[in-house]
């Protein structure tokens, strides 16, 4: 059985949900910079427009697996997509707090029904000897999909309105993946589970390329018998250890979110604006480089993992994050900014004041003319505001462009210092994604994927799926608050006290399973002295698999 053209464009396709989901995850990193400003929002509103996305998601992840399993998984993409398409349009026409929540929400849930249906859709339809391949490259396209996201920031941060546009770029690609999935083949173990054999063979035909699928088409359904035997709350049993799985899935799901790195997506160019980056471009151009060190660190990652091991990389990257870390938290210790001024942002005079030439001579009713076309009623005392604000604008222009003369030179030396304690907190900071990149960003998902048994497997990474989402939640509804708070280096020495924590979890508790079997990984960790002994396992693992290498090089030649 091949990986026939027809197979790898089914998969590319189906991937498109990781670039959509990377691109909604990390835009409002630059957006936020122009919402807060135009929309006078205040360091909660800002949380709450962050953090709509990510309780869309974790409402999706409870009920994904459901709607999965009863209407399918191309079903579940296409409806997806179009759900992309709608939220994104919602976000269009109007300046609404209320409407960027409700848009944000209906995204939100788009991406997480998405993630699942799209990894579960690649690694049925894939054969077994590329299956990794294949599903490995939704990760590559979030992380292409978050490197979109950073150059869409920087390419609309001087534009007036930009981040409608930032919000408008996925549009046509999400109609065009719905349109596409369409006409390609539903999952045969989908067809499967529906009794419907003729159409998964027919199916399973076209994917492998032969005219025979008989083979395969038998082990599908011999699978599908043996899940049978677990049921949901297996996975809080002490049955083949199942309960000391769960609890190594979920603490591992725990330091993905607890070492800090979704608030970098969230809040890059927020953060790195409080470090010296001044405008909304540098500080955008800067988060554009968060997004290249995602994609060439994850590459290199996904290449060597069979080779050096998903554990190995873990230790490597939590090590290196913590390093990281404590020196992002010095350097920002040193740098005497206003803390408030990472939630409060710029006022709308001074985003203004950055474009002179975009209002002037804008008049109160030319203004409101220019946008009575998606006002709503509600939107009348926003616009009234927004005219004092515009009135507001031209008075400290003038008082702006006096005082900056006679203050220029007193800012000369210390702007000179903060000069190499931002680049240094930038450089940190690109060290510290490019750790998570190759550690807990990828690997963290493989364990996931290799600890439970293929009956159960499916339910215990929903479960997974939903306390990552929740804690994503909850961390970033509360960043800007803390950070204002305890200040932006403290938060630093927490996250590095996280990643220390992490790295003595990965050597203690997680299993090397490089050159295992997923059969062979689930058989060891069903033993008892597993959960009395989990250090001594990887010497015991090399010492069972040594009679196994030879006949497994043999099969791999065949």
């Amino acid at each position: 059985s091949g990986c026939g053209t027809f197979t790898f464009l089914s998969s590319a396709v189906a991937a498109v949900s990781g670039l959509l989901m990377g691109y909604e995850l990390s835009l409002i990193s630059g957006a936020l910079l122009q919402m807060r400003s135009i929309l006078s929002l205040s360091c909660k509103e800002q949380e709450i427009i962050v953090s709509s996305l990510l309780f869309g998601a974790l409402f999706a992840s409870l009920t994904g697996g459901f709607l999965i399993d009863r209407f399918g998984r191309r079903l579940a993409i296409i409806i997806a997509s179009s759900l992309l398409v709608l939220g994104s349009l919602l976000l269009l026409p109007y300046e609404s707090y209320g409407i960027l929540i409700v848009g944000r929400i209906a995204i939100g849930i788009s991406i997480s029904l998405s993630s699942i249906a799209t990894c579960v859709y690649i690694a049925e339809i894939a054969p077994q000897h590329r299956r990794g391949l294949l599903v490995s490259l939704n990760e590559l396209m979030i992380v292409i999909g978050i490197l979109f996201a950073y150059i869409s920031n920087y390419a609309f941060a001087s534009v007036s309105h930009g981040w409608k546009y930032m919000f408008g770029l996925v549009i046509p690609l999400g109609a065009v993946q719905a349109i596409a999935m369409y006409f390609l083949p539903p999952s045969p173990r989908f067809l499967v589970m529906k009794n419907n054999d003729e159409a998964a063979r027919k199916v399973l035909e076209r994917l492998r390329e032969t005219s025979d699928a008989t083979k395969e088409l038998t082990m599908i359904k011999s699978s599908l018998k043996d899940e049978h035997q677990y049921s949901f709350l297996d996975l809080f049993r002490s049955k083949n250890n199942m309960r000391a799985r769960m609890l190594v899935g979920l603490t591992l799901v725990f330091f993905v979110q607890t070492t800090g790195q979704p608030n970098i997506l969230f809040y890059a160019s927020t953060v790195l604006k409080s470090v010296g980056f001044q405008s909304n471009e540098a500080a955008s151009l800067a988060s554009t480089g968060v997004g290249v060190v995602k994609v060439v660190s994850t590459v290199p990652a996904m290449a060597f993992v069979d080779q050096v091991g998903s554990k190995t990389f873990l230790c490597i990257g939590s090590s290196v994050m913590a390093v990281s870390l404590v020196t992002m938290g010095l350097v920002n210790h040193n740098i005497h900014l206003n803390f408030s001024s990472i939630c409060r942002g710029q006022p709308p005079e001074d985003f203004f004041l950055q474009r002179p030439g975009n209002l002037t001579g804008v008049t109160n009713g030319s203004f409101k003319d220019l946008f009575a076309s998606m006002a709503l009623p509600e939107r009348l005392s926003f616009d009234t505001q927004r005219s004092t604000d515009i009135a507001r604008t031209e008075e400290l222009n003038r008082t702006a462009t006096s005082a900056g003369k006679s203050t220029t030179g007193s800012h000369m030396e210390s702007e000179e210092v903060a000069v190499v304690l931002k680049w240094l907190s930038l450089a940190s900071l690109l060290v510290y994604v490019a750790a998570f990149s190759i550690g807990l960003g990828p690997m963290s998902w493989l364990v996931l994927s290799e600890i439970f048994p293929g009956g159960i497997r499916g339910r215990a990474m929903a479960l997974t799926s939903s306390m990552n989402w929740g804690i994503n939640l909850l961390i970033s509804l509360t960043f800007l608050t803390i950070t204002e708070l305890i200040g932006l280096s403290w938060v630093c020495f927490i996250y590095t006290i996280m990643s220390l924590a992490s790295l003595a979890f990965v050597i203690v508790f997680i299993p090397e399973t490089k050159g295992c079997s997923l059969e062979q990984i689930s058989m060891e960790l069903a033993k008892q002295k597993y959960v009395q002994t989990p250090l001594c396992w990887v010497s015991q693992r090399r010492e069972k698999l040594m009679p196994v290498e030879p006949a497994k090089r043999e099969k791999q030649q065949l």
